[in-house]
C-alpha cells in the first residue's frame, strides 16, 4: 500500500491512497540517429530527441553541466532565456506525475513506502520514506541518481517540457546535503590555513552543489573541473 500526500506549502495538494500501480511510462523510446551524417533527418523521433532536454546538472544526472566551470553555480542548471519559469500548477502536475510513476516502481517491486509531494522555489520535490527502500538507494546515491533521470524522463513525456524535479528516498538527500555542507566547510577551513588548492573526489553534480555553496560560504573559491562522471571540486584560497 502507496501513501500519496502533498505537503500544504505545495499549494493544497490533497491526501490520496494508492491501492495499485500508478501510472506507468515506460523510459524506452527511439534513439535520435548520428548527427555524424551531417544531414537532418526528417523522421527523427521528437519524443527521443527531447531526451537532451532532461540532462541537466542537478542534481543533478544530474546530468550536463554549464561550461561556466568557474562559477560557484557551475552545477546548477544553465539559464534558457527562451524558457519561462514553470508555474505552481506546472510543479504540482510534474509532483503528480512523478508520484504515479514511483507508485508503479514501487508497486512492481513489491516495496511498500509513503510518497509526499512538494515544491521548493522552481522545482518539484517527490520524495519516498519507507523501511525497506535502501536497495533504492544503492552506493553512493547511483540508483536514487537513475530514478530520478527515469522519473523526470516520465514527466517529459507527459508533458513536453523539461523537468528538473528532485527525487529523494529515504531522506538520503537531506543526510547528504548535511555530511557535505560540514565537509565543505573543513577543506575550506583547511585551504584558508594551507593557502593550497585541495582537489575532492569526484562527485554527482548534487554533491558538488552542496560544496561549491559551503566554500563560498566559508569566504574561499571553487570550481568543477573534468568530464562527467570523473567531475569533480577544486578548492582554491580566496583571492
Amino acid at each position: 500500500m502507496v501513501a500519496v500526500t502533498g505537503d500544504d506549502n505545495s499549494g493544497g495538494l490533497t491526501t490520496t491512497d494508492a491501492t495499485g500501480a500508478g501510472g506507468d511510462v515506460s523510459a524506452a523510446g527511439d534513439q535520435p540517429g548520428d548527427e555524424s551524417a551531417g544531414t537532418a533527418d526528417a523522421g527523427l523521433d521528437q519524443d527521443a530527441a527531447g531526451r537532451a532536454d532532461l540532462v541537466e546538472p542537478d542534481e543533478p544526472a544530474d546530468d550536463a553541466e554549464s561550461e561556466a566551470a568557474d562559477s560557484a553555480d557551475a552545477d546548477q542548471a544553465p539559464d534558457d532565456g527562451a524558457e519561462e519559469a514553470p508555474s505552481l500548477r506546472d510543479l504540482e502536475q510534474e509532483s503528480e506525475i512523478a508520484a504515479d510513476y514511483i507508485e508503479g516502481l514501487l508497486d512492481v517491486a513489491d516495496l511498500d513506502g509513503d510518497i509526499d509531494m512538494d515544491v521548493e522555489g522552481d522545482r518539484a520535490v517527490v520524495s519516498v520514506v519507507g523501511a525497506t527502500l535502501e536497495e533504492l538507494i544503492g552506493g553512493d546515491g547511483e540508483v536514487l541518481e537513475a530514478l530520478q533521470e527515469l522519473t523526470r524522463l516520465a514527466v517529459h513525456r507527459q508533458t513536453g517540457m523539461r523537468a528538473r524535479l528532485m527525487l529523494d528516498i529515504g531522506g538520503y538527500r537531506a543526510r547528504r546535503r548535511a555530511e557535505l555542507a560540514d565537509y565543505g566547510r573543513s577543506v575550506a577551513e583547511e585551504v584558508a590555513r594551507t593557502g593550497e588548492p585541495r582537489t575532492l573526489q569526484a562527485m554527482s553534480p548534487f554533491e558538488r552543489k552542496i560544496i561549491h555553496d559551503a566554500v563560498a560560504a566559508a569566504g574561499q573559491r571553487s570550481e568543477s573541473e573534468g568530464e562527467e562522471p570523473s567531475r569533480r571540486v577544486v578548492v582554491f584560497p580566496a583571492r
